[in-house]
């Protein structure tokens, strides 16, 4: 039986965040739509969005702004390559066309998992034990 390998064309890990974010398109009708939402994950260069009422059609582009404490932390071109319509959580993947660099900078980098700074210290009652033991 032969088997079949899938690639997959991913360009780095996806991190799990919620960010939220701000998407502006426009539809077929010519009508203008600017939606907010959260991010469910985020990659080197893009991001599963999810927005909460209205999805822009699958290779449309979306002008998406992430934003931060202070307002707008980077507005980046992007292009939807899937939708997931879910009446409950309607999620838009979206691929970057621009500013990949500092989307991987300021958005990317900073939702990586973090290692534990401090290894743990075992208690000195467990760690006299074993030295009895050994």
């Amino acid at each position: 039986m032969p088997r079949q390998i899938e690639a997959d064309n991913r360009t780095g890990p996806r991190y799990l965040t919620s960010l939220i974010v701000q998407a502006e398109w426009d539809r077929e009708d010519g009508a203008h739509v600017v939606a907010e939402g959260t991010t469910e994950n985020v990659g080197p260069e893009g991001a599963l969005v999810h927005l909460q009422r209205e999805l822009p059609d699958v290779g449309s582009r979306v002008q998406l702004s992430v934003l931060g404490e202070e307002g707008r932390k980077l507005k980046v071109i992007t292009e939807v390559l899937r939708l997931e319509r879910n009446a409950a959580h309607p999620l838009a993947a979206l691929q970057l066309l621009d500013a990949t660099d500092e989307w991987r900078g300021l958005v990317w980098e900073p939702a990586a998992p973090r290692a534990r700074e401090q290894p743990v210290e075992l208690d000195e009652e467990v760690e006299e034990e074993d030295e009895v033991e050994h």
